[in-house]
């Protein structure tokens, strides 16, 4: 950096400046179960921190530094991070740059298991607020292929789904009441931070508002209607929701009754069936060509 001296003795270099690291809050170190904060790691339940009564303070937990990066990258707001001493320095480093005015709790990883319940993977955790729900309409604005889930409660099924939707070209994923919340810790971890890229929100169970927007369904079910998911006129539908029932029992009778169609995976060696989740990366793959 160059000033100029305006009494005319000349020039005069000055250092340049040094960059500064970005600040971060000082790491608070745990030593007790009850400090005041841990709550949401510790206490809470999963439908404690949804917080029905109270959507807009909701919370939910985001686990690995690959998953809070994605959540981070979408735009989530960070609350408390929970997170192995070893880590702050370490695969934590970038996201408490990130999270300048956040509380990081910290301590070795047993007692951090101890705390939780559970060893972290990979030794972070992050509360972060929850999203409003968006509209059915706003989910399905310029929509071809939207995956429906009718009654999953599985947390390994819906983050395994939400992976397969985001890999495979769904452009939405809309979820009955009934079905598994996709911000709870598991099926967030198993989405591998899917769940923040793909647009999603609840439907009611007639999938009226997406037959109100011009989409036609074609249930997962083996029935004697069922034509196999090769068929042309599923991929000639400009817009279609592909509907995926409960593990056990698969879709109600009403809502195969309900569907414009009905679909199989052609299976061999008499295997009948596929999991939910297998059978929707299969669905994925063929109905987005």
């Amino acid at each position: 950096m160059i000033y100029i001296n305006r009494s005319g003795a000349g020039a005069i270099r000055l250092p340049r400046p040094i960059p500064q690291p970005p600040q971060t809050v000082t790491p608070i170190e745990l030593t007790t179960l009850s400090h005041p904060g841990l709550e949401v790691f510790t206490s809470l339940t999963e439908a404690q921190l949804r917080n029905r009564l109270e959507p807009e303070k909701g919370i939910f937990i985001a686990e690995s530094p690959k998953v809070i990066r994605v959540a981070l990258d979408a735009g989530l707001e960070p609350l408390a991070l929970l997170c192995e001493r070893r880590h702050l320095t370490g695969d934590a480093a970038d996201i408490l740059a990130r999270c300048p005015d956040v509380p990081v709790y910290t301590g070795s990883r047993q007692l951090l298991a101890s705390l939780t319940g559970y060893t972290l993977t990979r030794g972070v955790l992050c509360a972060m607020r929850r999203p409003q729900p968006p509209t059915v309409e706003s989910v399905c604005r310029g929509a071809r292929r939207v995956a429906v889930i009718d009654g999953v409660v599985d947390t390994t099924n819906i983050g395994a789904i939400f992976r397969s939707a985001a890999a495979l070209g769904i452009d939405a994923v809309l979820l009955t009441p009934t079905s598994c919340d996709p911000l709870n810790r598991r099926a967030v971890r198993v989405s591998m931070g899917s769940v923040f890229l793909v647009p999603w929100t609840w439907v009611s169970p007639t999938l009226q508002e997406l037959r109100d927007l011009g989409f036609r369904t074609a249930a997962m079910a083996l029935t004697e209607r069922s034509v196999p998911i090769s068929h042309p006129a599923l991929h000639a539908e400009p817009r279609l929701a592909i509907v995926l029932g409960t593990e056990g029992d698969g879709l109600a009778p009403e809502a195969i009754a309900a569907a414009d169609y009905v679909v199989r995976i052609p299976m061999a060696h008499g295997v009948d069936s596929l999991n939910v989740a297998a059978a929707s990366a299969v669905a994925f793959w063929e109905l987005t060509k």
